[in-house]
């Protein structure tokens, strides 16, 4: 009996030591970013005896209980690659030696990330932020739960982008009380273009403005709006660039549209039965925004063709162009586009996208950060820097993304502090050293009762 009550005292004190072990973990790791408290549990040793009425002690086993599902609290940071994940999931990451090797796919919600030398996003124990790299449309690959689909979060070797204007919104007064221009009844379409390529043509214009828009290579032109008054309420208008030489020839003195705005006796725009016209005739209808096409000449650059809708105003308001005997005068202009940029800064949304942030102002989503979840995220095998691994435990993982699929959403600007408690660890401490007290009673006693026996 002294003999097994000794292997029960002995298996006591294991099983404190492991406990102890334990809540010096959550203590030391009380300020680390993601850390997931542990707790020590403990279950009896039973030992086989002959009989009923004999007894035989066993001892106990401690094991450890990984409290990895528990979220913690969120906490502001002026880094915009501070992240964490609010909710369910995990930011994938990669151990390895350099971006570009092979290494273990691992797991984190430490997301304390800031950029190395060569511009890749590595957290505080050095590993890789992962995530799916965009294609042309915007999507993330067909197999989300592909792996090696993932790639190191790097936007320093990006090439400096351009957007090409897409969008021209306009809001101007033609005066109402302007007189019907005198070269109304010979005008023909492109007279306005050709007296501005050509000084002084055969009509004036009563309104001139002008705007700039981009082509895809980010290089800015000169567009030149140009109207006279054709009859009450009726404004003949031509758009032109004024420098016709960065067209194609196909655009006589770099007439790209005109047509006739029409207005209502109120002096707002009547935009159904307002018109516009490609340098072919054809139709552009301003109402359903139709966009306008022209084609930008060879010899300036290697360009798309401009395509560009253009927004005079609503119908039957005056929130575009109107007609009010105040003086003609563009009031402002909007113009979507921007010239050649580099990247300056990033930006990672709520939804996983990570924006790179150009000089010139433009923002564009290059990568998708996924949310990787578990069946039992309790049961992950624990690794080195404050990461894990999937094992039989937790089972699978899922690739999912942020928000979506129960997969928590993505915090910007937030590191999740440690679950650990101190005030629940300093009393865990304390029954843990009583208890380990008591299990060397146990042995120093069953010594003495062996030392009695030995005197017999």
């Amino acid at each position: 009996m002294a003999f097994t009550a000794l292997a029960a005292g002995v298996s006591g004190l294991q099983a404190f030591s492991q406990s102890v072990g334990v809540i010096a973990d959550n203590i030391t790791n009380v300020n680390t970013i993601g850390y997931k408290e542990s707790r020590s549990r403990f279950s009896t040793l039973v030992t086989e005896t002959s009989s009923a009425s004999s007894y035989s002690p066993g001892g106990v086993r401690a094991f450890t209980e990984s409290l990895i599902s528990r979220q913690g609290l969120l906490q502001p940071s002026s880094s915009p690659t501070d992240l964490s994940v609010d909710g369910a999931g995990f930011f994938v990451v990669k151990k390895s030696g350099n971006a570009n090797e092979d290494g273990e796919f691992q797991f984190t919600r430490a997301g304390s990330f800031s950029k190395d030398e060569e511009g890749f996003f590595r957290n505080t124990a050095g590993l890789y932020l992962m995530g799916w790299k965009l294609d042309a449309t915007g999507g993330i690959p067909s197999r989300q739960n592909d792996l090696t689909l993932l790639e190191p979060i790097n936007i320093d070797n990006l090439n400096g982008v351009a957007s090409a204007t897409g969008r021209v919104s306009l809001r101007a007064n033609l005066q109402s009380s302007t007189s019907v221009n005198a070269a109304a009844g010979t005008y023909a379409v492109g007279d306005m273009a050709a007296a501005a390529a050509t000084p002084p043509g055969t009509v004036t214009a009563d309104f001139e403005t002008t705007f700039e828009v981009f082509d895809s290579q980010g290089i800015s032109h000169t567009v030149v709006l140009s109207a006279i008054k054709s009859s009450a309420n009726d404004w003949s208008y031509e758009m032109y660039f004024d420098n016709p030489s960065e067209l194609d020839a196909a655009h006589t003195d770099g007439l790209i549209a005109s047509g006739s705005l029409l207005f209502n006796s109120d002096g707002s725009i009547d935009l159904v039965n307002s018109t516009m016209n490609d340098i072919g005739g054809n139709p552009v209808s301003l109402a359903a925004g139709e966009a306008l096409t022209f084609t930008y000449g060879t010899g300036v650059t290697s360009v798309d063709n401009g395509n560009i809708v253009f927004n005079v105003g609503t119908d039957g308001q005056a929130n575009g162009f109107s007609q009010f005997d105040s003086p003609s005068t563009l009031i402002a202009s909007n113009v979507t586009g921007a010239q050649f940029g580099n990247v300056n800064d990033i930006r990672i949304g709520e939804d996983g996208y990570v924006y790179a942030l150009f000089d010139n102002g433009l923002q564009e989503p290059i990568f998708r950060l996924p949310v990787a979840t578990f069946p039992n995220p309790d049961g992950l095998a624990r690794k080195q820097g404050n990461a894990y691994s999937f094992s039989n435990l937790s089972g699978n993982f899922a690739l999912q993304t942020a928000g979506q699929g129960g997969a928590g959403a993505i915090a910007p600007n937030a590191l999740e502090l440690s679950t650990v408690d101190l005030a629940n660890e300093f009393a865990e401490l304390i029954k843990v050293q009583r208890a380990f007290s008591a299990s060397t009673r146990i042995i120093t006693t069953s010594d003495e009762i062996l030392e009695e026996l030995v005197r017999i």
